[in-house]
C-alpha cells in the first residue's frame, strides 16, 4: 500500500510500464520491491490512489494493481498537494478503499504499508487476521479524530482499540470526538513488524533526536524491545548503472571511469553553460532545494567563499533540482558573475543522470536523512558523496582517508556551514592527489558499491522479514500473496 509508484514493469499487461506517481525515493523502493518479488514468483498486489492527471494515459493494467477511485485524487498535479488537511483527507479516502474493498477481496498473507498515508491499515489488518509490516520512509505524520476518520467512510469502531491516541482512551465513545489519533504511531503499534530505511535512523528515532516525534519514539522503543523493529537500507534500482545508462554520452565501468567521466563532464558543462574544463573539480547537488531537511542553506552561506577558495582549480557547482532555495543560488551566481562556474538547473531526470556521470562529488548535507539514494548512486557512478553524519548517510558513507585507503566519501559531524566547508576542503584535498592514486581509489569505491548497494540485497532483507512473519521459507514458493500498499 503506497501513495507512490515509479512505473512498475510487472503491473502492465502489454510489456510496458504501470502508472508513475513519484515524489521521492518511496516510489523507487516500492517499485523495486514489487518487481523483484514478482520476478521471484510472489503474487504481489499493489494498492495506490488513481492519480488520473499524473498518468499519461489510461493503461491496460494487471488485475494486481488496485487503483483507488475518488475525485480526491483525479485532478492532483502532484502526489502531495495543498495543505495538511488536503493530504490528510486524501489519506483517509485511500485507506477507506483499502480497508473496506481491497483487503477483503485480496486476502493477502502479508500487508506491507508505507508511510503515514497508510497508518490506519495495520490495525484494520490485525482485526482481519492479516500479518502486516510498516515501513517508515520519512518523519511526516498527521492526526485525526475518530469522528473525522469515520466521516470519510472508514468504520474505525471495528479497530479503534488498535490505534495510538494523544491521550489514553477510556472508551470509544469517550474518545471519538476529541482524542487525536496519530497515524505513524498507530501503524507502529499495530503492525507485526516495523522497519525504517536505515539502522541509524531507527536509533535516532528511538533516542528522540528529532523534534516533534515524541509519541513515535515511545511506541517504537517498545516495538524494538519486543524484537519487532529493524532498519533496512534502501538501494537504487538496476537502471542506475554507469555501464548502461543511456543518459551518459560515454558509458563506463570502474576500470574505465576516468576518461569517460571527463567526456561526460564536458557534455554537462556545455549543456549547463559552464566553462568547458574537464579537469575542474565538479560538485553536484541532486536533491530538492529544501532548507528544512536537505541543508541547502548551509551551502548558500558559503558558496561564494568555496568558489573563491578554489578559484585556481576552476571548481564548479551544478544544481539539478527544484525547491524554494533555487532562487537564492541563482542570485548568488548572478550577483558575483559566476554563471560560468555555477549552474542552477530545474530538475530533469536525464540531466541529473548525466550529472552523476560527470561530477566528481555529490553533496548531501542533510539535517536528517532516513535513507537517501543519491549518495549510493553517486558511489556507483564514481561521484564521491559529501554528507552530514546522520541516518542513512551515516550507514552508507565512511570518511575517506587518502593515507589509509579506507572510506568512500567525506563526512562532517556538526550541521553548520563550517562543517560543510571543512568536508568540501577534504574533498578538494583528495582531488589534488596524483591522478593514478585518485583514480585507483575511485575504482575501488565503484567496485565495492556495485556489490554493496545491489538491489537484490535490499529485497533479500525484506524477504527475510516475510519469512519470519510467516514462519516458513519462501525459497521456490510461487503462491505467496503479498499486498504491497
Amino acid at each position: 500500500m503506497t501513495p507512490e509508484l515509479n512505473s512498475s514493469s510487472s503491473l502492465w499487461l502489454r510489456g510496458g510500464k504501470a502508472p508513475r506517481a513519484k515524489a521521492g525515493g518511496l516510489a523507487d523502493m516500492c517499485t523495486l520491491l514489487v518487481d523483484s518479488l514478482s520476478e521471484r514468483g510472489a503474487d504481489v498486489h499493489v494498492a495506490m490512489p488513481h492519480f488520473r492527471s499524473l498518468f499519461r494515459e489510461e493503461p491496460m493494467l494487471s488485475r494486481r494493481l488496485h487503483l483507488c477511485q475518488d475525485r480526491e485524487f483525479y485532478y492532483r498535479r502532484s502526489v502531495y498537494e495543498g495543505g495538511a488537511s488536503d493530504n490528510r483527507r486524501a489519506a483517509l479516502v485511500f485507506q477507506r478503499d483499502v480497508i473496506h474493498h481491497v483487503l477483503p477481496q485480496v486476502r493477502p498473507d502479508i500487508v506491507h504499508c508505507h508511510d503515514w498515508m497508510t497508518g490506519l491499515v495495520p490495525a484494520a489488518a490485525r482485526k482481519m487476521g492479516m500479518k502486516s509490516i510498516f515501513t517508515i520512509h520519512n518523519l511526516h505524520d498527521e492526526q485525526a479524530t475518530l469522528a473525522e476518520i469515520e466521516d470519510r467512510g472508514i468504520d474505525a469502531a471495528r479497530f479503534w482499540d488498535g490505534l495510538h491516541y494523544q491521550q489514553y482512551p477510556e472508551s470509544y465513545v469517550q474518545s471519538r470526538s476529541w482524542n487525536q489519533v496519530s497515524f505513524l504511531p498507530s501503524a507502529v503499534h499495530a503492525a507485526d513488524h516495523v522497519n525504517t530505511v536505515s539502522r541509524s535512523f531507527l536509533h535516532e528515532l528511538m533516542d528522540g533526536r528529532h523534534a516533534g516525534t515524541e509519541r513515535l519514539n515511545e511506541v517504537l522503543r517498545a516495538k524494538h524491545s519486543a524484537g519487532c523493529a529493524s532498519g533496512i537500507i534502501n538501494a537504487p534500482d538496476a537502471t542506475w548503472n554507469p555501464e548502461s545508462d543511456p543518459a551518459l554520452v560515454e558509458r563506463y565501468g570502474a576500470s574505465t571511469h576516468a576518461g569517460a567521466k571527463a567526456a561526460n563532464k564536458a557534455a554537462l558543462q556545455k549543456a549547463c553553460g559552464l566553462e568547458v574544463n574537464p579537469s575542474a573539480p565538479l560538485l553536484f547537488w541532486p536533491s530538492r532545494l529544501d532548507p528544512v531537511q536537505k541543508g541547502c542553506q548551509l551551502l548558500a552561506d558559503i558558496l561564494y567563499q568555496v568558489t573563491s577558495d578554489h578559484a585556481a582549480s576552476g571548481l564548479q557547482v551544478v544544481f539539478v533540482a527544484d525547491g524554494p532555495y533555487k532562487r537564492h543560488f541563482e542570485h548568488i551566481a548572478d550577483f558575483h558573475g559566476l554563471r560560468h562556474r555555477i549552474a542552477v538547473c530545474q530538475f530533469d531526470e536525464t540531466l541529473s543522470r548525466l550529472a552523476f556521470g560527470a561530477s566528481d562529488f555529490v553533496m548531501m548535507p542533510s539535517s536528517y536523512e532516513p535513507c537517501g539514494l543519491a549518495q549510493m548512486v553517486g558511489l556507483k557512478y564514481g561521484s564521491l558523496p559529501i554528507v552530514h553524519r546522520t541516518g542513512g548517510l551515516q550507514d552508507t558513507v565512511e570518511h575517506l582517508s587518502p593515507d589509509s585507503g579506507a572510506g568512500n566519501g567525506f563526512v562532517f559531524e556538526n550541521h553548520d556551514a563550517g562543517g560543510l566547508r571543512w568536508a568540501i576542503q577534504e574533498a578538494m584535498r583528495f582531488h589534488r592527489q596524483p591522478d593514478g592514486q585518485r583514480h585507483g581509489a575511485v575504482e575501488r569505491i565503484m567496485r565495492q558499491s556495485q556489490e554493496r548497494f545491489a538491489p537484490a540485497s535490499a529485497v533479500d532483507s525484506y524477504v527475510g522479514l516475510f519469512e519470519k512473519l510467516l514462519g516458513r521459507s519462501l525459497q521456490g514458493e510461487t503462491n505467496l500473496r503479498y499486498a504491497g500498499k
